[in-house]
């Protein structure tokens, strides 16, 4: 039997976004702040993304986590949770409500 390969659209998204120009390892970082100041600049740079910078940095780290899944660790999780709070002030947004 011939093996496949599994090709992943939404690795390739993550990779190679037309809206966003990631920086390599992003979403690996431990620090909040540095996740959001990234894809905030990430957004900022970006020329063929179609939203503002705000919500292609939000969705394209929105889109992250719900890819990962139940992958995800409850530590990375909050992580990441903390990166969308760092995002909203980096952007000077108000907190989502509850």
């Amino acid at each position: 039997m011939v093996k496949r390969h599994v090709r992943k659209w939404s690795a390739k998204v993550t990779r190679q976004s037309d809206a966003l120009d990631l920086q390599e390892d992003v979403f690996k970082s431990g620090d909040p702040a540095a996740i959001a100041r990234s894809l905030k600049h990430s957004a900022e740079i970006g020329h063929r993304r179609k939203a503002s910078p705000y919500r292609s940095a939000m969705s394209m780290l929105t889109f992250y986590m719900n890819r990962a899944g139940k992958n995800l660790s409850d530590r990375r999780r909050r992580t990441l949770e903390r990166a969308k709070i760092s995002l909203r002030k980096v952007f000077h947004r108000k907190e989502a409500s509850s």
